[in-house]
């Protein structure tokens, strides 16, 4: 039922997001628990792999699902030798609000952050016509208000992927994978979230080689601190009408006279 002041109670039918446990396990190890929409689940585990610096894209041999009663179980088989830095151990289910849910360690929790090249150059006015290209593309979110979403766009701000999920980070995640998949260099455009901005959202972007992060909402002290180590360009509270520079403003370019 639906209450509104000044109005009798009324029936309420509307579509909902769909939120599963998916269990993600390296070489038959589990390691996580990830609650998230069940759909790009592979992209999902390789944009995992990705962002969480478990391995290179190019050591994942194959992506294998299994539905569960409990929910899916995704298994990530990897190179012999790949993995030269170890995910973070976890021991709790990591929630569709949480990027570090079960890291046991402080030093697991904030880890240095390679150093990003120069990078594409974008024109300001590139952001609001990425935004308003994204909001005609979230489909999911546009029918349940309930997800966010995660897109990659190139230096005029056209669209290349978009997904959405439940969880933000997730979100982020399963584009870095369709990212992988499709071939697409990070380097050449930038990523806009449709979420606050914390710092693993600034890490998972460093670690997808994007030099400029969008986001719709503003970011944390520390955000701002890893960008700057990242050499990272984070563009935050984005509006149809505007949007503040945190960190790395000599990539956004003031004027269509400038050079991109």
């Amino acid at each position: 039922m639906q209450w509104r002041a000044g109005r009798a109670p009324e029936a309420l039918a509307r579509d909902l997001p769909r939120e599963t446990a998916v269990g993600l396990s390296f070489d038959g190890r589990p390691h996580t628990v990830l609650m998230a929409t069940p759909r790009d689940l592979e992209e999902l585990a390789l944009g995992f792999v990705i962002t969480e610096a478990v391995a290179r894209a190019a050591d994942v041999l194959e992506i294998t699902t299994k539905e569960e009663e409990q929910g899916v179980l995704v298994d990530v088989r990897l190179a012999p030798g790949a993995v030269t830095r170890k995910a973070r151990p976890r021991n709790l289910e990591g929630r569709s609000s949480c990027g570090l849910c079960g890291v046991q360690r402080l030093a697991d929790a904030v880890r240095p952050l390679p150093v990003l090249g120069e990078g594409v150059r974008v024109r300001h006015a590139a952001i609001p016509r990425a935004l308003a290209a994204l909001e005609q593309e979230q489909s999911l979110g546009r029918l349940t208000r309930a997800t966010h979403a995660a897109a990659f766009f190139d230096a005029g701000g056209t669209l290349v992927l978009v997904r959405e999920d439940v969880g933000r980070h997730n979100a982020l995640d399963k584009l870095a994978g369709a990212m992988a998949r499709e071939g697409v260099e990070a380097a050449t455009g930038f990523v806009v979230v449709t979420s606050r901005c914390s710092f693993e959202m600034v890490e998972k972007a460093a670690r997808m080689g994007c030099p400029i992060l969008v986001a719709v909402s503003a970011p944390t002290e520390l955000a701002i601190s890893k960008a700057q180590e990242a050499n990272l360009t984070l563009v935050a509270l984005a509006r149809a009408d505007g949007h503040a520079v945190f960190a790395g403003g000599e990539r956004l370019v003031e004027s269509e006279l400038e050079p991109a």
